[in-house]
């Protein structure tokens, strides 16, 4: 969820810079790969486990993806859910509440059939275990039948439109290469504990590649699988190989040495986001071809609703109007991001309700005070010295007054440190000073990013901070998680503590219409609920800048995300 910027370190550097030059020769000939016909990507962490059950960091998911694959995947351009192991669209029967799914042809990279087995296997593990990452997405189903090879019949307990877009897309294992585990697990003290532990060295694959290789504290080798099921097959009007020999990760351990290998071109590829700072080097350099998407990500300022000052709307509604996203997108992210005016990013274009509040839009920094000030004063606030004088003069506010007549208290503007994410530390000092202008006692207070999420998730002892989510789902459920009343506990996704029974309701049919345009106006609804009660003010969605090797390659698929993404891994070619 979180991702945290790479600290540089000078020693790191010299170590990795050093290993940069030398390594691919090396690495190539260990392996046995082909140069020219195999992808080297530079990576900034080993991958913590490939133990699909339990990865939860980016870099084990980045490798797992290419080894367990799901029925459905987004399609590139229109992000609709498409079939990949499935045949065709799953069918819905009314009368049961279940769905049906057809599997394509398809085997595990052991020479096994891929069958329904190993469907109904998946999603009664992780029911029966409940598997933490993934237990949210299938308890709702009631019985999973396998009436022959290639069918899967899902029954669900209630209408849940989350199944479609994260059920479906839950990536499946081989009842074989787990069975005997858990039944050897059923013996321990904790079985869950003892299969979310087991070491898998050697994942059994369905996807375009399978692991050859893993040196810990140095690279992995992925394999092209030549089982794959999408090779030679045309899904989306798409001809899929994989077409290169196999993936190499090479680790590094920061930005500086990742992206000096690649600029001398032993690596092809680094997957992570380049910060605006190697920006201007990297754009001069002809063998750099840099890639320019939208991620589906939300950076946000939260309220502590639960006690004044927060609990008022109007003051809410004012700080939004005094926040200016265009100075934060243009300063401070160096115009490399998009604003938020909702929740749900505008590159998830189907959910984004665009007919949402706009505070301050169009307006200069006079005006945003002119506007909080009048919101504020309309709401039965006062000053000691207005911030706008009779004449219309702007001036430095002092001595406001809650509606009741109490002077408001200093409060507390948290964020992750600049060491940590510098745009969110940054970000926290120019709302102190803009909130300051309008005589509200802000202060913005960095905290370690552990302690921070314990003050506002697990004790909720904040007024107010600035957080984000690096990775959003496309499906919007996390709108209706991230406000839902019930959501109101300790480590509970209510953070803000908001409360709004007509919210709930919406957001409650939200999760259960299963017509897609019916839960699309139900979604936009409840953005517009949001975005006027501003529990959390949206700030901004950060472009993911991806630099790569020019010429060496072709066939990078852009979409939402970015180019890391299993069509780009199906579809590239040598350039030569």
């Amino acid at each position: 969820m979180e991702q945290r910027p790479q600290r540089a370190s000078c020693r790191w550097f010299l170590v990795w810079a050093y290993a940069a030059m030398l390594f691919s020769g090396l690495l190539l000939a260990g392996s046995g790969a082909s140069a020219g016909e195999t992808l080297k990507i530079g990576i900034l962490e080993e991958p913590k486990t490939l133990n699909v059950w339990r990865a939860t960091d980016a870099w084990s998911n980045k490798v797992l993806g290419l080894l367990y694959q799901p029925l459905y995947v987004r399609d590139p351009k229109t992000l609709e859910l498409i079939p990949w192991l499935a045949a065709e669209q799953p069918f819905f029967d009314e009368k049961d509440l279940s769905y049906t799914v057809k599997l394509r042809p398809a085997t595990w990279s052991d020479g096994t059939e891929l069958t329904s087995e190993d469907v109904a296997f998946t999603g009664n593990f992780i029911n029966e275990f409940k598997v933490p990452e993934d237990y949210s997405k299938w308890d709702f189903i009631s019985k999973i039948e396998a009436p022959d090879k290639h069918t899967v019949k899902f029954y669900l307990k209630e209408p849940q439109a989350t199944f479609l877009t994260r059920t479906l897309t839950t990536p499946i294992v081989q009842k074989k290469e787990w069975v005997d585990r858990i039944e050897a697990a059923k013996k321990t003290e904790k079985p869950l504990g003892t299969l979310l532990n087991e070491k898998i060295d050697s994942p059994v694959s369905s996807g375009p590649f399978i692991l050859k290789e893993w040196r810990e504290g140095s690279y992995l080798f992925l394999q092209k699988n030549p089982r794959f099921f999408g090779t030679g097959q045309k899904i989306q009007g798409r001809l899929l190989g994989p077409y290169i020999d196999g993936v190499i990760f090479k680790l590094f351990g920061t930005s500086d040495a990742a992206i000096l290998a690649l600029k001398k071109g032993t690596i092809d590829m680094f997957w992570w986001g380049v910060q605006p700072g190697y920006m201007e080097d990297l754009r001069a350099n002809p063998d750099i071809e840099l890639f320019q998407n939208e991620k589906s990500s939300l950076y946000y300022m939260g309220f502590n609703v639960r006690k004044p000052p927060f609990n008022d709307p109007n003051l809410r509604r004012a700080i939004a109007t005094l926040v200016d996203e265009d100075f934060i997108i243009k300063r401070i992210l160096q115009g490399y991001g998009v604003k938020m005016h909702s929740i749900v990013p505008s590159g998830n274009a189907f959910w984004y309700c665009p007919d949402v509040p706009k505070y301050g839009e169009g307006l200069d920094r006079e005006g945003r005070i002119k506007k909080a000030f009048d919101i504020l004063r309309q709401a039965g606030y006062t000053w000691q010295t207005a911030p706008v004088e009779a004449s219309g003069k702007v001036v430095n506010g002092d001595g406001i007054r809650l509606p009741d007549g109490s002077p408001m208290e200093k409060f507390t503007i948290l964020t992750p440190p600049a060491d940590y994410d510098p745009h969110r530390a940054m970000c926290g000092m120019m709302m102190q000073e803009w909130l300051r202008m309008l005589g509200i006692p802000a202060y913005s207070k960095p905290m370690a990013f552990g302690a921070l999420l314990q003050q506002v998730k697990a004790r909720h002892e904040f007024d107010a901070f600035v957080l984000g989510y690096g990775n959003l789902s496309l499906d919007p459920d996390y709108l209706r998680n991230f406000f839902l009343s019930s959501n109101d506990k300790p480590n509970g996704w209510n953070m803000s503590g908001y409360n709004n029974p007509e919210f709930d309701k919406i957001a409650d049919g939200s999760a259960k219409a299963l017509d897609r345009d019916k839960r699309q106006a139900l979604i936009w609804e409840m953005q517009k609920i949001v975005m006027r009660d501003v529990p959390y003010l949206p700030l901004y969605n950060p472009n993911l800048i991806e630099a790569v090797q020019k010429g060496r390659f072709t066939g990078w698929v852009q979409m939402l995300g970015g180019i890391g993404n299993l069509w780009t891994f199906c579809e590239l070619k040598p350039a030569k």
